[in-house]
């Protein structure tokens, strides 16, 4: 699959760039997508959910009643369960979410992700990406130029670029990336994917080895 190179301007460069069929033809794997994004979200769970149970409530455990005889449950200390201000039955207690995932398919995840890119046309090449110094409007006319304003869009860099970073944060809908940190929530997350030409190599490199 070929696609036409644009300059930050918007405008054709003369150049085609090959991408390629192993990671943006290939039949897309919903499973792999599915379980993949799963563990995404899983690693942002900050997992510190604590209630306390009855051994850790606050109170004495002075014998409220006799055994038997009252008409009710023989319920213990102040801090049995069934009382208010009691401990909590089986409460959440801090955890990790995250699982184990096969390398091969979080690649086939990516794979499958940057296919569906492909056959929406909604990958964008351009020669570079660069700004001198971070400016917001720099960066608007960028998006502009490329048609993408009002689009959900995902600017991924050859590397990290704090400047284009800066330029960018600000702007709603617009997020930019490290070719070397792309993920499947990311891509599938975008309207549309505007790359940097020397990005490609980076995403080639990570998909294929």
């Amino acid at each position: 699959m070929e696609v036409s190179v644009l300059n930050i301007q918007g405008q054709e460069t003369g150049r085609k760039v090959a991408l390629n069929d192993a990671i943006y033809a290939i039949e897309p794997n919903d499973h792999a997508i599915y379980l993949d994004v799963k563990l995404i979200m899983a690693n942002q769970r900050q997992g510190t959910a604590k209630a306390k149970e009855r051994s850790e409530v606050s109170g004495s455990t002075r014998k409220l009643g006799r055994q038997k005889g009252g008409g009710g449950a023989r319920r213990g200390d102040i801090n049995s369960p069934v009382l208010v201000g009691g401990g909590r039955v089986f409460g959440p207690q801090p955890r990790d979410y995250g699982f184990k995932l096969n390398k091969k398919v979080r690649q086939l995840a990516r794979k499958s992700a940057l296919s569906y890119k492909a056959q929406e046309n909604a990958i964008v090449v351009v020669d570079e990406i660069t700004i001198d110094t971070p400016k917001t409007k720099k960066f608007v006319e960028i998006i502009n130029n490329l048609k993408v304003a009002g689009k959900k869009t995902l600017f991924v860099l050859p590397g990290a670029d704090k400047v284009v970073y800066l330029s960018a944060r600000n702007i709603e809908r617009v997020d930019v990336i490290a070719a070397s940190a792309l993920n499947t929530y990311k891509v599938l997350n975008a309207d549309v994917m505007v790359v940097a030409e020397g990005a490609l190599s980076v995403i080639d490199a990570n998909l294929t080895k």
